[in-house]
C-alpha cells in the first residue's frame, strides 16, 4: 500500500521561501495574495495566519535575515564573552555572509524600484532591529563605566550603526572582489572606526578608514 505524501507545514519560513523562489524564477514580485497562494497551493486564510500582505512578506525576508544571524551568533558558546566591538563585527560578518548566500534575491529587491528611497521601505523593520541591537551593545559598555560623563549616548550610537549598515550594504552590492573580501575589509575598518570615535582612540584609525573609502570611491559611481 502506497504511503501518502506528508503534508507541507505552512509557516512563516515556508511562505518566505516560496516568495523568494517566485521572485528569483519570474524576476518580479507576486501580483496578488490570491495568485501567490494559488501558486503555492495553500489557502489564503493560511497565508493571513502569518502575514497581512505581500509587502509584509517582503519586509519579513529582511527580518528573517536578522533573526537567522542572531541565532547563528548565539549558537556559538564564545559569543557571550566577546566585547561589544567584536559582537558588532560578528554581526556584520554573519549578516553579510547570509546576504551573499541570497545575493540574487537581495540585488533584485534593492534595485527593483527606480527611486532608491522606495527600495529602502522594505528595511524599516530591519532598521529597528539593528538599532535595538546596537543599543544593547552600548548599554553593556555604559554599565562598565563609573561616571555618567564617560557614558556614550546610545541613541546616537544606534543611529550611527544603522547608517554604517547602509554604507556597508551599498558597498557590498557593488563589490566585485573575489569572495567579497573588500566588503570584509570595509566591515573591519568601519566597526573599528565607529568604536574609536566613541572611545576617543588615535586619529590614525579614522584616517585609515578615510583612505580606504577614497581608494574604493569608484564603487559608489
Amino acid at each position: 500500500m502506497a504511503t501518502s505524501k506528508k503534508k507541507q507545514k505552512i509557516n512563516t519560513q515556508f511562505i518566505i521561501t516560496e516568495y523568494m523562489n517566485h521572485v528569483l524564477e519570474k524576476e518580479e514580485y507576486p501580483k496578488t495574495v490570491y495568485k501567490f497562494c494559488k501558486e503555492c497551493k495553500i489557502k489564503e486564510e493560511e497565508f493571513y495566519n502569518f502575514f497581512s500582505s505581500l509587502e509584509s512578506v517582503n519586509k519579513g525576508v529582511w527580518d528573517t535575515f536578522y533573526s537567522t544571524t542572531i541565532n547563528l551568533m548565539e549558537a556559538n558558546k564564545e559569543y557571550k564573552s566577546l566585547s561589544s566591538r567584536d559582537k558588532l563585527l560578528t554581526f556584520f560578518y554573519t549578516f553579510f555572509e547570509l546576504l551573499t548566500l541570497n545575493r540574487s534575491y537581495v540585488l533584485f529587491a534593492l534595485h527593483y524600484q527606480k527611486v532608491p528611497l522606495k527600495n529602502l521601505n522594505q528595511l524599516k523593520g530591519l532598521r529597528n532591529r539593528i538599532k535595538s541591537f546596537a543599543k544593547e551593545l552600548i548599554d553593556t559598555d555604559n554599565d562598565e563605566k563609573s561616571f555618567k560623563i564617560t557614558k556614550n549616548p546610545k541613541h546616537f550610537y544606534a543611529e550611527g550603526t544603522w547608517i554604517q549598515f547602509l554604507f556597508l550594504l551599498k558597498f557590498w552590492t557593488k563589490d566585485e572582489s573575489v569572495g567579497f573580501e573588500k566588503t570584509d575589509i570595509a566591515i573591519e575598518k568601519s566597526v573599528r572606526t565607529i568604536f574609536d570615535l566613541f572611545d576617543t582612540a588615535p586619529l590614525d584609525n579614522i584616517i585609515d578608514f578615510g583612505k580606504f573609502l577614497w581608494k574604493e570611491k569608484l564603487m559608489w559611481s
